[in-house]
């Protein structure tokens, strides 16, 4: 992410928190803008384009988003005004304001846990994968896809961020779209996300514990995204972002195995 892209973000993500009244209504037309700006090279070069002046790219959004709600437009006027470093950069930024605002909208949902769980799903169904992120197919049927698959089994603001992510992948695979999601929302919420390895279901517990000792170590409240693994053999193996706590017998076994090879 270049540097002009990362200042118009934060600029973009502050108007959001200042925001009245933000509603998945919000967070959904958010989604349709990314979209259309995405499949638009034009309209994507016009709002991005530095050279022209921020008041004539508002209009532009004043005029191709006049059905839009007043939240939306506003919004979207604030991130076209920033200088960003592409157009791409544009897009994925009203993306990310989409997913916080949804997290903004609905801030007692379980976003991250439901994603994490279709996560878990795609990941061990290599069918249903292509079926959501393969090239071929129309991403408006990825989108209706994934609304079956989680009506009744996940919250509205988590159907609504999985199905606008798989209608509008620019070249991403799902689980990159969905590890994308979890983390802007944790972010959202000021929380941290760490994946745990295990071999049996932790207890109510041992997730307390667990909880509290990371939550001491990272400075800020975390969120537990639990993976049934039984390659760890006892023990944990933690991941947070890129730092990895593997207390599982099958790495000291596999440390004892190098130490004693080499």
């Amino acid at each position: 992410m270049g540097s002009a892209t990362t200042q118009a973000l934060a600029a973009s993500t502050a108007a959001l928190a200042q925001a009245k009244g933000v509603t998945l209504g919000t967070a959904g037309e958010l989604f349709t803008v990314a979209r259309l700006v995405g499949e638009s090279g034009q309209l994507s070069g016009a709002l991005a384009d530095p050279a022209a002046p921020a008041g004539l790219r508002e209009k532009v959004v004043g005029s191709v988003f006049a059905s839009m709600s007043e939240a939306t437009r506003q919004l979207v006027s604030v991130a076209v005004a920033q200088r960003w470093s592409d157009a791409s950069g544009l897009i994925a930024g009203i993306e990310e304001l989409a997913i916080r605002a949804t997290a903004i909208a609905e801030p007692d949902a379980d976003i991250e846990g439901e994603l994490f769980s279709f996560l878990r799903v795609v990941a061990s169904n290599a069918e249903l994968e292509l079926a959501l992120g393969g090239r071929l197919g129309d991403d408006t049927a990825k989108g209706a896809l994934a609304e079956k698959l989680l009506r009744g089994k996940a919250s509205e603001p988590t159907v609504l961020i999985v199905s606008s992510l798989v209608r509008q992948p620019r070249g991403r695979r799902v689980r990159q779209l969905l590890n994308r999601a979890m983390k802007i929302v944790s972010a959202q919420g000021g929380r941290i996300v760490a994946t745990v390895h295990t071999a049996t279901p932790l207890s109510a517990a041992q997730r307390t514990r667990l909880g509290d000792a990371l939550a001491a170590r990272y400075e800020g409240h975390v969120s537990i995204n639990e993976v049934i693994d039984p390659t760890v053999v006892g023990g944990l193996r933690v991941q947070v972002a890129d730092d990895v706590i593997d207390g599982s017998i099958s790495a000291r076994l596999a440390d004892l195995r190098q130490k004693l090879a080499g």
